[in-house]
């Protein structure tokens, strides 16, 4: 018996990510064609997809299965998934920490009950809606992938990438009108390039308990109990290198990355308040000279980057704060994947955030690193 092929793809308002997908899957070697697509997106996005995939003889979808002769493909309405909030209703963006918590849990639990199935096979798509989604949605496969699942990313080639108008290369001519230096230049998406890009991805699915793998979980939970599986945390910092060693791995940071944890690090360490970011658009000299004091504290004069100092003495606010904080954050997801949430920033809540580190102050040291 063969197993059950099913696609997982992530969307907002480019439903093109799916038929770009399952051209490729089907003319790749050896082809691949699901037999059930689930689109997870918006509420927005789900209406964007049924109008133009769906639409009975004129949706793309079913003009690309007419083309290429694929047969028994389940998509429609019923397969699309739309995100919901905490308190069930569906959303329309992806906007508030509240919203991410509940897109990540979502698609976490959706990808969770397909390779319960041990007679599934899964492919997840992470070309399409925000970011977050995309980062969620492979997260929660490195989390529960097997190795028969996969994970990709599709890719059109120039001028076709991103067109509202293009949704597969047809096996006929077929006029695409893109915008250029504010001429319409016309081209044929008979000649475009769509190319599936593999994406390996580690596997923690045998770190995790049990009950995690055969009923509901948060992405939060999920992510925890696979960090334990990982061993201890610990977090050093050496202001000398501005490199830390979080756990076993050792990262070079960016001077204004390696300024925003170390600090947050030092009022940890010390047992002071969350640190709180300064306000946008609003030059706040004292909380610049606060959190150069801490620097300087927890670093040395002597390590401290001289632009970093410069700008602080001068006075920063909340966009110099904030576009560094989230670099760091995501550095630290880059290179440690599932294994990056006990080292990544708390962010409060609003009006005004609270800025800490999630350790144990234990774990934490400010150490040469020879590594």
């Amino acid at each position: 018996m063969n197993s059950k092929r099913v696609l997982i793809a992530v969307t907002g308002l480019t439903p093109q990510i799916v038929t770009e997908t399952v051209f490729a899957l089907a003319r790749q070697e050896p082809t691949w064609v699901p037999d059930e697509i689930r689109l997870i997106t918006t509420r927005t996005g789900a209406e964007n997809a049924r109008l133009n995939l769906l639409t009975p003889e004129t949706g793309w979808f079913h003009r690309l299965c007419k083309d290429y002769g694929l047969a028994g493909v389940r998509f429609d309405a019923s397969t699309i998934r739309i995100l919901k909030g905490r308190d069930g209703t569906e959303l329309d963006d992806i906007r508030s920490p509240e919203e991410n918590i509940a897109a990540a849990d979502f698609i976490t639990e959706e990808v969770r009950a397909v390779t319960q199935d041990s007679d599934s096979e899964l492919h997840v798509s992470m070309a399409g809606g925000r970011k977050t989604m995309g980062y969620y949605a492979g997260y929660a496969l490195s989390l529960y992938g097997r190795p028969v699942d996969r994970l990709s990313h599709v890719l059109a080639s120039p001028p076709f990438e991103n067109n509202r108008d293009f949704f597969y290369p047809t096996p006929y001519d077929h006029a695409i009108r893109v915008n250029q230096s504010g001429r319409e230049i016309t081209y044929n998406a008979r000649n475009a390039t769509v190319e599936l890009a593999d994406i390996p991805f580690v596997s923690l699915r045998h770190g995790l308990p049990a009950a995690l793998l055969s009923g509901a979980s948060s992405f939060r939970a999920t992510v925890e109990a696979a960090q334990a599986s990982l061993g201890p945390t610990s977090l050093a910092l050496d202001p000398a290198s501005r490199r830390i060693r979080a756990g076993t791995r050792v990262l070079s940071l960016a001077p204004a990355q390696f300024a925003v944890i170390a600090v947050l690090a030092y009022r940890m360490v010390r047992g002071m308040p969350a640190l709180v970011a300064p306000l946008r658009d609003a030059p706040d000299p004292e909380w610049s000279q606060s959190f150069l004091r801490d620097l300087r504290d927890c670093c040395g004069a002597m390590h401290l980057s001289g632009s970093i100092e410069d700008t602080l003495t001068r006075g920063v606010d909340g966009n110099w704060f904030s576009p560094h904080l989230s670099r760091l954050q995501n550095t630290l997801r880059t290179a440690l994947g599932p294994a990056a949430l006990p080292y990544l920033v708390d962010q409060g809540s609003r009006p005004r955030r609270g800025y800490r580190l999630r350790l144990d102050p234990r774990d934490i040291s400010f150490e040469p690193i020879n590594e």
